[in-house]
């Protein structure tokens, strides 16, 4: 504003435009805009800046709707999916539109997941049995989620891992040298999220009859067991059975095939798998073990317990709507 006052006071002292800009170091057209302005609104003309035009148009709703019918329903030449640049050539606009459009609409062709739907005849049987549990467990009895986690392999890396840094994530090399493997038995209360667990060589019948016997001496014995496993052989095995019969408290109740995520123990799999197996480096078994045990001490410290909350009906929902859309694309 002061800038602007000055040019006006000199224009009306007679000075010249060239002169004006010369002395303010200003450039001389910036000199007769004001002046001009000055001249034909007074000083309201040099408050404040013209209106200025407002952002360019956004792209015809056409174009949009041919853009994402394309992405959903098209794939470019020698490729099984678009990016932003092949779409962007193919349809004309800028790469920067795309990316407007697919944001806009939650696109994202370089994402892919994958999928199982369970052929289990009895797979409804089996889903109402084992949420039921999660959902109504039964007086004076235990719920565990009794799992294997099987070749965990001890690996050490060639080099030491290079440490976090400011604008560096902390980096360790792709190679490895393996020292061995342990088998991680475990059951996940769900009561309190206390986990019972044991590492052991194999993953045998004899090796899950020990971990049964675990469970059978750390337990109450007043209180039954129901156990939700998979539909692994050795959980099926005629020596388990026959131990299973002679211990009428522990109750076995199989999910699905093909249906790990009923299984509340594979969450917390992810959980040991991410914070304390993946980004270790173990120079034998023994160190492998140690960690895993460490890490199962400090997590029964103070267990929090996983809680299930979908009914079977919206489970169900959810399984018939996805082959109702299967059916759709064939």
């Amino acid at each position: 504003m002061v800038e602007r006052a000055e040019i006006v006071l000199r224009a009306a002292e007679g000075q010249q435009s060239q002169a004006i800009a010369s002395e303010m170091n200003l450039a001389r057209p910036t000199v007769q805009l004001w002046r001009d302005r000055f001249a034909k609104q007074g000083l309201s003309g040099i408050e404040k800046d013209a209106p200025r035009p407002g952002r360019k148009p956004k792209l015809a709703a056409a174009r949009v709707r041919r853009v994402i019918q394309a992405t959903l329903e098209t794939t470019p030449p020698n490729a099984t999916h678009w990016s932003l640049r092949t779409m962007a050539k193919a349809q004309g606009i800028s790469r920067m539109a795309v990316q407007r459009i697919w944001a806009g609409h939650g696109l994202k062709p370089h994402l892919i997941e994958t999928f199982k739907l369970s052929s289990d005849p009895r797979f409804v049987e089996k889903l109402v049995d084992v949420v039921g549990l999660y959902l109504d467990p039964p007086d004076r009895a235990l719920v565990l989620c009794v799992d294997e986690k099987s070749q965990i392999q001890a690996l050490d890396r060639t080099r030491p891992l290079l440490p976090l840094r400011p604008g560096l994530p902390a980096r360790q090399t792709h190679d490895y040298v393996r020292h061995g493997t342990t088998t991680l038995f475990a059951a996940l209360s769900m009561l309190d999220g206390h986990v019972i667990a044991t590492c052991m060589r194999r993953h045998r019948h004899a090796e899950f009859l020990q971990f049964l016997r675990k469970l059978d001496h750390e337990t109450d014995p007043a209180l039954d067991l129901h156990l939700i496993v998979d539909n692994y052989c050795t959980h099926k095995h005629a020596n388990v059975i026959r131990w299973l019969r002679r211990h009428p408290r522990f109750h076995l109740h199989f999910i699905p095939t093909s249906a790990s995520w009923l299984n509340l123990v594979e969450r917390w799999f992810r959980e040991i798998t991410d914070k304390r197996i993946r980004r270790g480096s173990f120079r034998n078994v023994r160190q492998l073990i140690d960690a895993i045990s460490a890490y199962i001490e400090h997590h029964n410290k103070n267990p929090e317990p996983f809680v299930w909350s979908a009914p079977v009906e919206r489970i169900l929902a959810k399984i018939a709507k996805c082959k109702e859309v299967l059916g759709t694309l064939h």
